[in-house]
């Protein structure tokens, strides 16, 4: 497989008729499961865009962490898209948002210990089983580390595939502000992670917001370009890996979709060199 075709953008409905229109060249295209849950036009947009690129599917609300369960809804309303969409690579994050029946309106971090693995284990085992297929699991964004967590989030991560078969989604941007977050060191991250479970990368901006005279957090907007400090850590991440399908993720303060199609292709060169 090329590098071209490695290559995929999150798929925003601003950009969904100029998609149709010119056909961009782009590998594949990422889009947010829940949008298309319903029959409006934005799955009559998908499905034909379907037609000439390959398409993942990449869940936010299926709350893999709650110790409520997975909702069977949920899960028959996204059996249904995959049957219809047909894709490539269904992801999903490692987080909660779902308790008594409210959901909760962000991706909530979990402690990383035994009880909240088990959790994890069974939630991913039910949801593989359901769907009859792999999924992939990323690595969250955080900003507060619980007092009763006993293993580090890479260890977390590679304990959940060797117990459920899933795959790992890795966010190269991700682990950047976590670390800066919470004081990692996030080569010594990268560096855990066996390359036979990364099955896709994802790279976006982020924005640092000072909390203190002496404090600053970053925070996963998806409004930027990628910072040079995550391309890096892409290049190194690749040294490291297999050449591997790679999203740039824009999620607010949408561009031109020239502007992301030329972000985007910034990947090709580092794909390209680590071949």
């Amino acid at each position: 497989m090329n590098s071209n075709q490695l290559i995929g953008i999150g798929l925003r409905h601003p950009h969904y008729s100029q998609v149709i229109e010119e056909k961009p060249l782009i590998g594949w295209f990422e889009v947010h499961c829940e949008n298309f849950f319903h029959a409006n036009s934005a799955l009559q947009y998908l499905k034909q865009i379907r037609k000439d690129y390959p398409i993942s599917l990449h869940g936010v609300g299926l709350s893999l962490g709650s110790s409520d369960g997975i909702l069977k809804n949920h899960l028959l309303k996204l059996n249904n898209l995959i049957q219809e969409i047909e894709p490539f690579l269904v992801s999903e994050h490692l987080s909660w948002g779902y308790v008594d029946g409210i959901y909760m309106p962000d991706l909530l971090p979990i402690p990383y210990n035994k009880e909240s693995l088990n959790i994890f284990v069974q939630n991913i085992n039910l949801t593989q089983d359901f769907l009859k297929q792999e999924i992939l699991i990323e690595n969250p964004s955080s900003y507060l580390e619980y007092k009763i967590t006993d293993m580090d989030e890479a260890d977390f991560l590679i304990e959940i595939c060797k117990a459920t078969g899933a795959k790992l989604l890795l966010d190269v941007n991700n682990i950047f502000v976590s670390c800066f977050n919470h004081g990692w060191d996030p080569k010594k991250y990268i560096n855990k992670i066996p390359n036979n479970l990364i099955k896709e990368i994802h790279l976006a901006g982020h924005s640092k917001k000072k909390i203190t005279d002496n404090q600053s957090i970053l925070i996963d907007t998806h409004d930027n370009i990628v910072c040079e400090e995550v391309w890096n850590l892409y290049s190194y991440t690749l040294e490291r890996n297999r050449p591997t399908h790679t999203l740039l993720e824009w999620d607010a303060s949408i561009p031109d979709l020239s502007i992301l199609l030329a972000e985007a292709n910034k990947a090709k060169t580092y794909l390209e060199r680590h071949k």
